[in-house]
């Protein structure tokens, strides 16, 4: 996803759209039978490393980096128990959490997705086999199709130990059965804060289905979440604009 360097952060998100580049690339070709794509063999609850039966929170927190963070707020709102999904960047400080400075690859920051779910009707389990089945391939480095960077990278920014402990297992057991055609490279990062990006990145897939890049890279991820995960698929989006 390339936008202009100098894209304004108080553009509309009219003026910051009509900027964009119209994108001819196509999207990569998927690694990986994305239905062969295991779940967790844990159910894993979140907020306790406790063996005792905990209560449930009223809500989590998920925080993920996939690439461009269009598709992946795209495919996560329409995800059955999400209650929001927002755009953002992390892993870098606040005085670099803007798109003009994360779109030159050294501020430390990847486009990120908060994702605030309801642990009643989702899981933390549930919400890595989606990560890793549909929203991105986890096997490209610093580069997600035709967005390369570090700010592209895959990455699980841990809400605390339990979840860090999670995503350390699934990637083993998604490793030791060669579920990919090569090694796993997301990383499992410290919660150094989340900063939502501007407006205009905000709700952007569901906005704007017919933009080129759109098409080619992100609609066919919410395609194969309502194939594989018909249960947790939900046809209207829930928006940042209305939450």
């Amino acid at each position: 996803m390339d936008t202009p360097a100098g894209t304004a952060q108080d553009d509309t998100p009219d003026q910051a759209v009509a900027a964009l580049p119209i994108e001819s690339r196509t999207a990569a070709i998927p690694t990986v039978d994305t239905s062969a794509i295991p779940a967790p063999t844990a159910s894993f609850t979140t907020g306790t490393t406790s063996s005792e039966p905990q209560p449930l929170a009223r809500t989590e927190t998920a925080l993920l980096a996939g690439g461009c963070f269009w598709g992946v707020q795209g495919v996560f709102e329409h995800v059955n128990g999400v209650i929001r999904a927002e755009s953002g960047y992390s892993g870098g400080t606040a005085e670099t959490a803007n798109y003009a400075a994360v779109s030159s690859g050294t501020t430390g920051h990847a486009e990120a997705v908060k994702i605030t779910f309801d642990p009643t009707e989702l899981t933390f389990a549930q919400v890595l086999h989606i990560f890793f089945s549909v929203v991105h391939d986890p096997t490209q480095h610093n580069q997600q199709g035709p967005d390369v960077g570090t700010q592209y990278r895959s990455a699980i920014f841990s809400q605390d130990a339990a979840q860090q402990q999670a995503a350390q297992i699934y990637i083993a057991e998604l490793t030791a059965d060669n579920v990919f055609s090569g090694p796993i490279a997301t990383t499992l990062e410290p919660n150094t804060g989340f900063f939502p990006a501007e407006e205009y990145h905000q709700d952007f897939f569901n906005s704007h289905t017919d933009f080129p890049y759109i098409v080619a890279n992100d609609v066919s991820k919410v395609e194969e979440l309502k194939a594989l995960f018909p249960q947790l698929y939900r046809e209207s989006a829930v928006l940042v604009s209305v939450n």
